[in-house]
Order: C-alpha cells, then sequence, then structure tokens
C-alpha cells in the first residue's frame, strides 16, 4: 500500500495541474502515509516570524501559527491592514497576547535591518521563519539599494534578516523559503542576477529568484546550521489562491479559478515545517513530503557557478565573510 501511495504521488507530481491544485492535497491526504498534523499547541511557548502577513498564504501561516499555540511576530510593510486582518480572525485575549506586528520593507535594507535589530532586542529566543513575502512586478523595479525587485524581496532580504536572528534562533528551528513550482522551468541566472539583459518578465524573474532560493538551499543549511543548528528549508505551495495572484496574473487565476487551493492548504506545508523540529535541513518540499529541485538537466547548477552566485549574493547582502 506504501508503494501504491507513493505511486500515486508521482503521477500527481508529474501531471503538474493535479498535484499543483486543490486536487493534489484533497487525494494526498486521503492516502495512506500522509504526514500527521502537528499535535495541539506543538507551537506553544514558541515564536515564530512570518514575513508578508497580511494577505494571501502568509495571513494563512500566520493564523496557523497561533493556531498552534504560537506566538505570531508578523513582519509586515503595512502595519494598519495588518491590523485589520488580526482584527478579523476575531480573536481570544490570550491569542491576541500572542500576535506582535513588526513593521518592516523588505526592498530596503535599511528597513530590514532595522527590524532585525528590533526583533533581536525584543525577543527572548525564536523558533521559527517562514519567508513568505513577496512581489511579482510587471515591469522592471529595484530595491532602494539598486538589485532587480524580485531578487532582492526573495533572496538578499531574507539572507539579510535570517542572517541577523541566527544568534536568537532555537537548535533545530526551521527557516522556511516558500519558493514556486515555477522554479523548475527556470536555471540559476548566474550571469545575469539583476535581469539587466534582455526583455523583463515578471514571471520570469520571479522564476529566477525562486529558483535562486531552492539552488542556496545547501549553502544557507551548511552556514546556519553550522552557526545555531537551524534546519533550512524551501517548500513550494502548489497553485494556491492569494490577491497578489489576482493581481500579477489575472488571466491565470481566472481560468485556474476552479481548481486553485485555499490559501490555508497553500501554506500547509510550511507550518508543518515550523512544528517539525529534527527533519534535517536543505530541502524543497511540497505536500508534507521532500521533492526534486530539478526536473530537466539545464536548470542544474554546477558548484563554480553556485559558488559565484553565493559571491553575488554575500556582496548585496552586505556579508563580510562566505
Amino acid at each position: 500500500m506504501a508503494d501504491l501511495a507513493s505511486t500515486l504521488d508521482e503521477l500527481l507530481d508529474r501531471s503538474v495541474a493535479l498535484g499543483y491544485s486543490r486536487i493534489g492535497p484533497a487525494v494526498r491526504r486521503r492516502a495512506r502515509g500522509w504526514p500527521a498534523d502537528p499535535p495541539p499547541g506543538a507551537l506553544r511557548d514558541r515564536h515564530v516570524v512570518v514575513t508578508g502577513a497580511s494577505s494571501g498564504l502568509g495571513a494563512a501561516a500566520a493564523r496557523a501559527v497561533l493556531d498552534l499555540g504560537g506566538h505570531l511576530h508578523a513582519v509586515v510593510r503595512d502595519v494598519d491592514k495588518m491590523a485589520g486582518v488580526v482584527a478579523g480572525w476575531g480573536l481570544s485575549p490570550e491569542e491576541a497576547e500572542r500576535v506582535t506586528v513588526w513593521r518592516c520593507d523588505l526592498a530596503d535594507l535599511d528597513s530590514v535591518n532595522a527590524c532585525a535589530s528590533e526583533l533581536f532586542t525584543a525577543l527572548p529566543a525564536l523558533h521559527g521563519i517562514i519567508h513568505n513575502a513577496g512581489a511579482l512586478p510587471a515591469q522592471r523595479q529595484e530595491t532602494a539599494q539598486g538589485v532587480e525587485l524580485t531578487m532582492g524581496l526573495h533572496v538578499i532580504s531574507p539572507v539579510v534578516l535570517t542572517e541577523a536572528l541566527v544568534p536568537l534562533l532555537a537548535p533545530g528551528s526551521q527557516v522556511v523559503f516558500v519558493t514556486s513550482g515555477g522554479m523548475y522551468a527556470q536555471a540559476l541566472p548566474v550571469d545575469d542576477p539583476d535581469y539587466e539583459v534582455g526583455d523583463y518578465s515578471g514571471v520570469i524573474a520571479y522564476a529566477r529568484s525562486k529558483r535562486a532560493q531552492v539552488e542556496l538551499l545547501p549553502v544557507l543549511q551548511r552556514r546556519w546550521n553550522a552557526a545555531a543548528g537551524v534546519e533550512v528549508q524551501a517548500m513550494h505551495p502548489g497553485w494556491a489562491r492569494s490577491p497578489g495572484l489576482d493581481t500579477s496574473l489575472p488571466w491565470f487565476a481566472r481560468v485556474m479559478g476552479p481548481i486553485l487551493r485555499s490559501p490555508e492548504d497553500g501554506a500547509d506545508t510550511a507550518v508543518w515545517l515550523v512544528a517539525q523540529p529534527g527533519l534535517g535541513g536543505g530541502r524543497l518540499w511540497h505536500d508534507r513530503r521532500p521533492r526534486r529541485t530539478h526536473l530537466a538537466s539545464a536548470t542544474v547548477t554546477s558548484a563554480p557557478d553556485l559558488d559565484r552566485f553565493w559571491a553575488w549574493v554575500c556582496q548585496q547582502a552586505g556579508l563580510g565573510d562566505r
């Protein structure tokens, strides 16, 4: 039966539309071997940072952290918007005390460093980070430091934020990058990380930056695990409905609307990972199972190219050593 469940899981993955849509988790949850839900209170007395927590997958992940008893640290650009989200949850007084909202513009490393400093001063410890914030711009944009926006938001800022918070992270804590299945179609842009060559496509830029997150997993796992016993993961949520998807890819949201996952299903694996210390890091996950990082040889990165890209990340992130 286990082999049958694995075969079914693989078929769903290869079909893409079935595995990435809401059909995927609906079928997988009913198959033998589906990993158990975290027990009630699994995150009690644990502090978890969720970036981009004011909408979509971020809001779903943030609420799930609260539901598991955790102290949510919502890192957002618009604190008033986040306040409205929290108000809409109808929290009990006890739950409300476990929500702290922090303002941070992840498109500006000055803001990232300031937020990291505030978190470092205020928190007794940290037990998980879900890097969810992101964007898919129609036109090429840059961060305050002049880095192409998607690469800045999805790679540079998460590295800077985590690097500053590593001393707070308890051993076994999970740092989770919310990536995208779109990265399977792109190779690491070693020669053009800032997307300065050719006609700009927001979809391609987004997928490139998500490829970068996955390619850096072994590098970041070695670095942060050696420093604090941290486990670094990436997960892709499949096709989940979100305001960002409606705005950035309205045609996709319209056509695929009937089979899109809910934000809760999209965020499920990220929260499940944070509640599961000791899994071993450096892996890509989807629907609570580790997945292949490449579907085609053309996207595989050589060790020298990965070193070159990491050197660029270190330069942009202001890391003095590698």
